[in-house]
C-alpha cells in the first residue's frame, strides 16, 4: 500500500532550546540543568507535507540576540490548534493510500497533548552552535514510521512490528475514505492495533535520529 500525504499539521508550543549542563538524557528524563535557554513565544500549527522529500526543514521560527553556546537540548509541546486547518487536535493527517488500484482518502485526527524533551541533535552534522553574533538552527523531527511502517526495510524489522501500519486504518473505510480521531480508532480498531498506536505515538518527537523523552500533558 502506497501512501501519500497532503497535509501533516502540527501545533507546537513552549519551544524552548537549552544550553544543558552536563547534557540531557532523555533516557532518564527529568529537568533540563540550562546555563542559558531560549524560547520561542506563542502556538505555531506547520504543515509537515510542505516540500518535497528533499526539501529543507521548515522553519517554525526565529530567536533574536539567542546568547552565543551550543544549544544541545530542546524541548517542546504537541498542543491542540487554536484555530483552522487543525483546529482542536495537536496533529492531523491527511492524504491518500493506494493499493490494487483503489484510492482511499483518509483523515486522522489526534487529540492527545504531548511534551517531547530531547538532546543534541543526531545526524550528519551538528546543529546548536551560536557563535557570538551568529545563528543556529535547532531541529524537531517527526518520525511518521512509527505508526505507518516503512517498506524499505524488512518486515520483521523492529519498526514494522511495532507500528500499526495503515491496515487498521484501510478497515474503516467508508465510500473510500477515512474520516477518525483517536477516540474514534479506540472504539473501532482492534485492541491490539490501538495499543500500538497508542505506543507508537509518544514515539513521533525526535531530535534528527536522536528519540525524545515524552510525556503525556
Amino acid at each position: 500500500m502506497a501512501l501519500t500525504f497532503d497535509h501533516v499539521y502540527v501545533t507546537l508550543a513552549g519551544i524552548t532550546a537549552y544550553q544543558a549542563d552536563p547534557p540531557y538524557d532523555p533516557d532518564k528524563g527529568g529537568e533540563i540543568q540550562a546555563k542559558a535557554r531560549v524560547n520561542l513565544p506563542g502556538a505555531h500549527t506547520v504543515d509537515l507535507a510542505e516540500g518535497g522529500e528533499d526539501a529543507p526543514p521548515i522553519l517554525v521560527g526565529e530567536v533574536k540576540d539567542a546568547p552565543a553556546g551550543h544549544y544541545n537540548a530542546i524541548s517542546w509541546n504537541m498542543v491542540k490548534a487554536p484555530e483552522d486547518p487543525a483546529k482542536g487536535y495537536p496533529l492531523v493527517i491527511m492524504g491518500k493510500a493506494v493499493k490494487d488500484g483503489e484510492t482511499i482518502n483518509f483523515t486522522i485526527k489526534i487529540e492527545e497533548e504531548y511534551k517531547y524533551t530531547g538532546a543534541e541533535y543526531i545526524g550528519d552534522e551538528r546543529k546548536g552552535i551560536v557563535q557570538e553574533g551568529g545563528t543556529a538552527d535547532l531541529e524537531m523531527t517527526f518520525h511518521f514510521d512509527h505508526i505507518f511502517g516503512d517498506a524499505g526495510v524488512p518486515a520483521d524489522d523492529e519498526l514494522n512490528v511495532g507500528a500499526p501500519g495503515f491496515e487498521p486504518f484501510a478497515a474503516l473505510a467508508e465510500n473510500g475514505t477515512v474520516d477518525v480521531d483517536l477516540a474514534g480508532l479506540k472504539e473501532k480498531i482492534s485492541p491490539e492495533d490501538y495499543q500500538k498506536l497508542e505506543k507508537m505515538l509518544p514515539t513521533l518527537g525526535h531530535v534528527g535520529e536522536g528519540h525524545c523523552h515524552c510525556e503525556t500533558l
